[in-house]
């Protein structure tokens, strides 16, 4: 969700630290597959590219203890917490937990068996795919430390204690955080030349613009101030484009 709410002086609390060890099996539960579906452990790329999603993860974290902790304390909260959200958001991020699991073991099948030829791969794909990689926590970070509310779940307040966000990466797109996820399951493929997780991938960018849009909609006929943010912000997920 992305819109905000702006508490002071908020310490980071049990819920929290729950946020931040969310963060860091987020980074397991998307790499550790790779491994296991390629059968080996011996996969250079697929080092790089962990340790290049454990440090968006870790940084993110790190950056909103300092500028955000109060969303560190509302994300950590149980799903069963998260009263309000949008029954069609149940079912996207339900998709989206699915394909976050299942990219990555297409990856892992695709290097065991061979369907990409890996030896016809230079390294230049492969590191811009890790910079891609290390590129999408800049939207997403930036994003979750300017905004009080960027919850997990669509949710939307119109007691006024949720004004909208225009500061920040919001001035570019009414929707950095996608922006981002989407930049992530474009950089995977990339970075390990897995082309067969490139399905998977295009499902997930998919999925993330018709999750844009069925939000987009929602803020615009139910959270007051939106539509002056929109006319003002233009564009949702990309500059110029749309």
């Amino acid at each position: 969700m992305e819109t905000s709410t702006s508490p002071e002086n908020v310490s980071l609390n049990k819920y929290g630290y729950n946020a931040i060890a969310r963060h860091t099996f987020t980074a397991i539960f998307t790499c550790l597959p790779l491994f296991l579906a390629a059968g080996t452990f011996s996969w250079n790329w697929a080092w790089v590219y962990s340790a290049a999603t454990l440090i968006g993860w870790l940084a993110l974290s790190a950056v909103l203890v300092i500028e955000n902790p109060g969303l560190l304390n509302d994300r950590g909260k149980r799903t069963k917490d998260m009263l309000g959200t949008k029954r069609w958001d149940w079912i996207i991020l339900s998709i989206y937990s699915l394909l976050l699991f299942l990219t990555p073991i297409v990856a892992g099948l695709d290097y065991r068996n061979g369907w990409s030829d890996q030896s016809a791969a230079s390294g230049v794909v492969n590191i811009i795919g890790i910079l891609m990689q290390l590129l999408s926590f800049v939207p997403l970070t930036w994003a979750m430390a300017v905004n009080k509310s960027f919850q997990a779940m669509v949710q939307i307040k119109t007691d006024g204690a949720q004004p909208v966000t225009a500061t920040g990466p919001y001035r570019l797109v009414r929707h950095p955080g996608y922006m981002g996820v989407i930049l992530q399951f474009i950089a995977l493929p990339l970075a390990l030349t897995t082309w067969a997780a490139v399905i998977p991938a295009l499902l997930g960018i998919v999925l993330f613009i018709i999750r844009t849009k069925l939000e987009d909609d929602a803020l615009r006929s139910e959270l007051p101030g939106y539509v002056e943010f929109a006319e003002r912000t233009r564009y949702r997920l990309l500059p110029g484009l749309w």
